[in-house]
């Protein structure tokens, strides 16, 4: 008799208790490798949480709609992207190059080894207003002590050890800050330029926070400094080209060529500037961050020429050439927008990129002898004074360093703009 029973229209097979097939070696790794990599997931989720409940809040805070209502009518934002934008095309090299080489390449002369300490210590230097109408101190890397025609500003002031969202890991400072917040006097208003680890400083602002001095940034930066309790009314945010009235003085933001964000979720919520300073006697420049544009001519046409600039030289590379200028189209740009004497910043500081960290400044002696720039490199912590002669303090050791022609950083889309620096032949001399 069959063992099948028909119910209905259904059918019950009734097996018998066979052994279990055998498991494959193929089968057998398979599972093994999808269980290691499910043990990798929830280990790397649980570090990320980890990494981020570490940082606290110095990733920032999120632009709100009031902000972002403001933003949509910048010519800076790209309403497709929902974000801000260069006005020129972005070229980067390979994301795993770059990784690649910042953990395992480079230069082995990224972090400075001094022998004694580099810094002045010069509080007198730095009191009152200086009576040729323009005076400046580094305070190392892209951070200024600005005193102008009666108007003091602290520009990308960082007092943080670390460019970095933790106290714990990330770029370290080669020396620490040259003076104490009380030690700069009165200030009137803090000029932040964007919103990177290296010039918009957690540590800083919560320094700065009791002393309700006015800050003017950029647009949305100020979404950052709320966050850290700054009261909405002593910021100032503003969009390329709109100015500001210090007293007698008018400061100006004026376009640059970079990219903002603390965090892999705010890529280019905030926008970026450089900044003018125009008095009755005296005219300054800072670059901010920012790769060779075309529209360096056109800030020296409408606010030049410049007593000084100060002028990013520091954390290029061609893989990254559309952020940042590198000291050749440092001394370039400062030629474009008319200035006189060009201070070097961003560098000397911080490990932020792939070069030795005396190149920059080693590259930016040739490149300016070779451009007819005049040069005034001053120790961190040392005051510069417009009527003073300037001259170069060369204040780093020598170790050895690449030429442009060996490792060059030219920025894209601007091939008539490096003319001068392409061609040896090219004009010479400042404009």
């Amino acid at each position: 008799m069959s063992s099948l029973r028909a119910v209905g229209t259904c059918a019950t097979v009734r097996r018998g208790r066979g052994k279990r097939p055998t498991e494959t070696r193929t089968e057998s790794v398979i599972h093994g490798v999808l269980g290691w990599v499910a043990v990798l997931v929830v280990i790397l989720a649980i570090a990320t949480l980890a990494l981020w409940l570490s940082a606290g809040d110095a990733t920032g805070s999120s632009v709100d709609d009031a902000r972002l209502k403001r933003h949509r009518e910048s010519a800076q934002w790209n309403a497709e992207k929902g974000r801000f934008s260069n006005r020129l095309k972005r070229v980067d090299g390979s994301f795993l190059e770059m990784g690649g080489k910042f953990f395992f390449g480079g230069s082995k002369h990224r972090k400075a080894k001094l022998e004694a300490s580099p810094l002045v210590h010069d509080v007198e230097a730095l009191e009152g207003h200086p009576e040729s109408g323009l005076r400046i101190t580094w305070l190392g890397h892209s951070s200024f002590l600005v005193a102008i025609d009666g108007v003091r500003t602290l520009v990308d002031p960082v007092f943080g050890e670390r460019a970095s969202p933790f106290t714990w890991s990330g770029p370290k400072r080669f020396y620490p800050p040259p003076y104490a917040l009380e030690e700069l006097g009165a200030i009137d208003a803090i000029v932040i330029s964007h919103d990177h680890y290296d010039h918009l400083d957690r540590e800083a602002v919560a320094l700065l926070k009791p002393t309700k001095i006015p800050w003017v940034v950029p647009l949305g930066v100020g979404a950052h400094l709320e966050g850290w309790g700054i009261d909405p009314g002593l910021i100032t945010e503003l969009d390329w080209w709109d100015e500001l009235r210090l007293k007698e003085v008018t400061l100006t933001a004026t376009p640059s060529r970079h990219f903002s964000g603390r965090a892999m979720t705010d890529q280019n919520a905030t926008l970026w500037a450089g900044w003018a300073w125009s008095g009755p006697t005296r005219r300054l420049f800072y670059s901010g961050d920012t790769a060779m544009h075309p529209g360096f001519e056109e800030i020296g046409d409408r606010l030049g020429p410049f007593d000084l600039t100060l002028m990013e030289t520091g954390a290029y590379n061609q893989l990254w050439c559309d952020v940042h200028l590198g000291p050749e189209q440092a001394a370039l740009a400062h030629r474009l927008v008319k200035g006189q004497v060009m201070m070097p910043a961003h560098w000397g500081t911080f490990d932020l990129a792939l070069h030795g960290w005396t190149e920059p400044a080693e590259r930016v002696v040739v490149a300016a002898e070779a451009l007819g720039v005049q040069l005034a490199m001053i120790r961190p912590g040392a005051t510069y004074d417009i009527s003073s002669s300037p001259a170069v303090d060369r204040w780093w050791p020598e170790v050895p360093w690449e030429q442009a022609k060996v490792a060059p950083a030219w920025s894209t889309s601007v091939d008539e703009l490096l003319r001068p620096l392409r061609d040896p032949a090219a004009e010479k001399g400042s404009p």
